[in-house]
């Protein structure tokens, strides 16, 4: 089974990476694909950096974890990234292949409200990662829930700190803070 997981990772930091390799181990999946949404239809309009850079932030941080993969499929298809339109697409790109999508706790609460929510566990297994204590309770589509070590970090955060001139070392890859810094990235007050 290949783990699929979406976001802005806009940028992509720690908290993200562990998370997927909590996953990724509980659930022996063959891979984790990180998936970069073109335009995240719940944040349209606004995303701080453009999603070709966050794709290159995201495979600047999956270099060397064979088993983490850059698949840039919403970014190429452009426009809203919506689930139930890359399921689909991955469907018919790989016949045959099986599907987890993971999601974090509060993106799985919200599952009914994306576009044909309802449809997304007939296309993959959802699986839910929380953070230690959160208590998730039956979640109509969720199969699973996967606990994953608490890291609090997030990328508007982030963004907070690169704005305000502070450094954002072990918050993300050194790559990818290497890329924010060489393109400018989140100067402006997120």
């Amino acid at each position: 089974m290949i783990g699929l997981f979406g976001g802005s990772f806009d940028p992509i930091h720690h908290g993200h990476l562990l998370a997927a390799q909590a996953v990724l181990e509980a659930l022996d999946l063959e891979e984790v694909r990180f998936i970069p949404a073109a335009e995240q239809p719940f944040k349209r309009g606004r995303h701080a950096a453009p999603p070709q850079i966050r794709a290159r932030m995201v495979g600047l941080a999956l270099a060397g974890e064979p088993r983490f993969k850059l698949d840039s499929i919403e970014l190429e298809r452009g426009g809203p990234s919506y689930t139930i339109e890359t399921l689909r697409q991955l469907l018919a790109r790989e016949p045959g292949k099986t599907f987890a999508l993971l999601v974090g706790a509060d993106a799985a609460r919200e599952l009914p409200e994306w576009r044909e929510g309802t449809l997304i566990p007939t296309l993959a297994q959802v699986v839910a990662f929380a953070r230690p204590g959160i208590e998730l309770p039956d979640l109509p589509g969720v199969s699973q829930v996967v606990r994953v070590p608490w890291v609090d970090i997030s990328a508007t955060e982030i963004r907070r700190r690169v704005a305000r001139g502070q450094s954002i070392r072990y918050w993300v890859p050194d790559p990818v803070a290497e890329c924010i810094l060489a393109q400018g990235l989140y100067l402006k007050d997120a």
